[in-house]
């Protein structure tokens, strides 16, 4: 998330009895377009708790069924087109030949677009006379919150296991009779199911009434049934289509509008999956494309699918900074939007302080049933989005961004500085640092957030405070970033800034680094205590290319990295092998994440590793290939050598904004493109050795 995981710590598992679990991704369909996604079996059929149509957050169906002549098909094939559409392929072998060989074939074409779902189903006929037979869907209601569906209880009897006090009101859905179906209605969301004019609908309870009937959990929801009478011609086609339109009065964020500046772009590479990983992942962020409702023309991208529809700080802002390759667009709309929520008061409940940048965006409270975190609408509880937007400011006014708009964001820069001086400090002790005041908020605000992500090489867990790593080179960069646009536009505080980064970097270098029998490295953090947390992490990635450390520290890292204890083959381990912590299905104790492994790549190739980062891209297009070019939020630590694919981490956002952006990253470290800002110009300096053959980026053409 989330990322990614956005909340403190994924739901856990339990292993045995009747306690309810988070759903599973991994072997899943998604269709998308933000801020509606539609999530099924790879047959197109919906069973699963995962399953069903969701609008913002909220799950409108849990379920839907076709079925020809009684039975649904046998599925034989599934294929999409972008990230808003899949057509599902099976075979009516009970109407025909009952051999391998039938004459009758159903097409089920879902369409997602925001705020709608559309299925076109069609028969296919290759026999020499006529079929009729009766085409059925059978729709679930369910008006289910994202919690609750993530908690696992969004059905009755995982309720039944679960304190009722702890349980959340299930919604009243009113069901009405109109033209041409059914409309399905609670306070703030309403659902039109259309049928068209030659369906014939089933006569629920709701709809022969009039009445409200609670949907979902406490009770059994009603089912919306429809039927076509079709005949199929010989040699020909039968369809039917039927929809779903959403409205949601609640919500806080709604899709953005026009196209992305990357809408047509197109990569060949002499290794072709890289290529193939770019196209998918510039699909997906097509369908991450979102804006809030108070401010629709600044589009940012969505953390990710499912959960997390919404928008994040520091997800928002690595998705941009990969992007700026391709434009500058999507980072000064996230900048702008993030600059109009940046903090203005100190407020411990929603962790907000003068100059900081918010972590997640909801329309409500966020708390998940049976856990104790209960996060406000909008929460500041992050420590790097801060710096992060300074820096992402800084490389896009190098790549191209328009000096107006730079100028205009000028006063939310220097408020961002001064909360890395004053209240981002907050142990006194000249680093940034965090520690959750609330009892209820996120233990940890790094992007490894998950409660046991900072522990020590014997398992332990580090006290707080925490000073991470990752955030002080974040920051150094920051300090230095932000001198350069204050000094370039003319006003006051750069060389104070300069000063601030080098006094940060000496007191890095004093405090943070380790001596081990097997060499010096960074820790990963400091603790309460101010003593460096010594388990080796992927966090020491970060550190590369921020200027933060010097050439022979640079190197110590870059070794480090492609280790066997670092590098699963797969791309980089967020924890060492040999921590007692490590395990390679942990959330963030021994997992591959995306993003986290292009980062290390991007800094290996900026510090002048060229080698080393070419170890772990290819590790990654590895797998890439093996996850069909859809990288997940995170995959399994498990070494190549041990596994001839990643195991997926089977809670795993996908797609996801910066899993999907990191391909934009990876790409640009291959060829090694820097911008100039006084030519405008980009340069291109591919890493050596170029394992990729030749690269070329087509831009998208000029719509007539």
């Amino acid at each position: 998330m989330l990322s990614q995981s956005l909340i403190s710590t994924p739901v856990p598992i339990q292993p045995a009895g009747d306690h309810p679990v988070q759903p599973l991704l991994h072997d899943s369909t998604i269709v998308l377009a933000a801020p509606t996604q539609a999530w099924s079996r790879p047959d197109g059929r919906t069973e699963l708790p995962i399953h069903g149509l969701y609008h913002a957050d909220t799950r409108v169906l849990s379920g839907w069924d076709v079925s020809v002549g009684g039975a649904p098909g046998e599925a034989i094939a599934q294929a999409g087109r972008g990230s808003g559409e899949v057509t599902f392929t099976s075979l009516l072998r009970h109407l025909d030949d009952a051999t391998a060989d039938p004459r009758l074939r159903l097409e089920v074409t879902r369409t997602v677009s925001a705020g709608r779902m559309r299925e076109r189903i069609t028969i296919r006929s290759g026999l020499g006379h006529p079929v009729s037979t009766t085409i059925a869907l059978r729709v679930h209601p369910d008006f289910s919150d994202m919690q609750t569906v993530k908690a696992g209880l969004a059905d009755p009897e995982s309720r039944r296991a679960f304190p009722a006090a702890d349980l959340p009101e299930t919604p009243v859905v009113d069901l009405e009779t109109v033209a041409d179906g059914i409309r399905l209605s609670t306070p703030s969301v309403t659902a039109v199911l259309r049928f068209g004019s030659d369906a014939t609908l089933a006569q629920t309870p709701a709809s022969a009434a009039g009445g409200a009937h609670r949907a979902g959990a406490d009770a059994a929801a009603p089912i919306v049934a429809a039927s076509w009478a079709v005949e199929v011609p010989a040699h020909g086609t039968a369809t039917v289509e039927w929809a779903v339109d959403i409205e949601h009065s609640a919500t806080v964020v709604q899709a953005a509008g026009g196209l992305p500046e990357w809408d047509g772009v197109t990569v060949h590479s002499g290794d072709a999956r890289l290529g193939r990983w770019v196209q998918r992942a510039l699909d997906d962020l097509s369908g991450l494309r979102m804006a809030t409702t108070a401010q629709p023309d600044e589009p940012f991208l969505a953390a990710g699918a499912p959960w997390f529809f919404t928008l994040f700080g520091r997800d928002s802002l690595w998705a941009a900074r990969f992007l700026l390759p391709l434009g500058t667009d999507i980072a000064g709309s996230t900048l702008r939007l993030l600059a109009s929520l940046q903090g203005t008061v100190s407020d411990p409940e929603t962790a907000e302080q003068p100059g900081k940048i918010m972590h997640e965006l909801r329309p409500a409270a966020f708390s998940m049933p049976g856990e104790s975190l209960n996060l406000p609408p909008l929460y500041y509880g992050t420590v790097d989005a801060t710096p992060l937007w300074i820096c992402l400011l800084n490389d896009a006014w190098h790549w191209g961004l328009p000096g107006a708009e730079v100028e205009a964001l000028l006063p939310h820069l220097e408020a961002a500085l001064a909360w890395m001086r004053d209240s981002g400090d907050s142990h006194d002790d000249g680093f940034l640092s965090y520690v959750d005041e609330t009892g209820h908020g996120l233990a940890n605000q790094g992007w490894k957030d998950s409660g046991d992500s900072i522990q020590w090489r014997d398992g332990t867990l580090a006290e707080g405070p925490i000073a991470l790593c990752e955030v002080q080179a974040y920051a150094y960069q920051a300090a230095i970033g932000g001198a350069e646009l204050l000094e370039a536009f003319g006003r006051p505080g750069a060389a104070e800034w300069r000063e601030w980064a080098a006094a940060l970097q000496d007191r890095f270098r004093a405090s943070f680094w380790i001596d081990s029998p097997s060499g010096r490295y960074p820790a990963v953090a400091l603790d309460a205590h101010k003593r460096p947390v010594d388990t080796v992490t992927s966090n020491i990635g970060h550190l590369l290319g921020t200027g933060l450390l010097n050439e022979e520290e640079s190197a110590l890292v870059a070794a480090r990295l492609v280790s066997p204890e670092l590098n699963s083959g797969f791309g980089l381990r967020t924890m060492s092998t040999d921590s007692t912590g490590y395990w390679p299905l942990s959330y963030h104790g021994g997992s591959v994440w995306t993003h986290d492994t292009a980062i290390a790549i991007n800094g290996l190739g900026r510090a002048g590793f060229g080698a080393e980062a070419g170890i772990l891209i290819d590790g990654l297009l590895a797998a890439a290939e093996s996850f069909g070019y859809r990288m997940p939020e995170l995959h399994s630590g498990d070494s190549s050598t041990d596994v001839s694919a990643p195991v997926p981490y089977p809670a795993a956002c996908r797609p996801q904004a910066w899993s999907a952006a990191a391909a934009i990253s990876v790409l640009g470290t291959v060829l090694g493109l820097a911008p100039d800002r006084e030519t405008g110009l980009v340069t291109s300096t591919p890493i050596t050795p170029a394992l990729l053959g030749q690269v070329t980026i087509l831009p998208r053409q000029p719509r007539a």
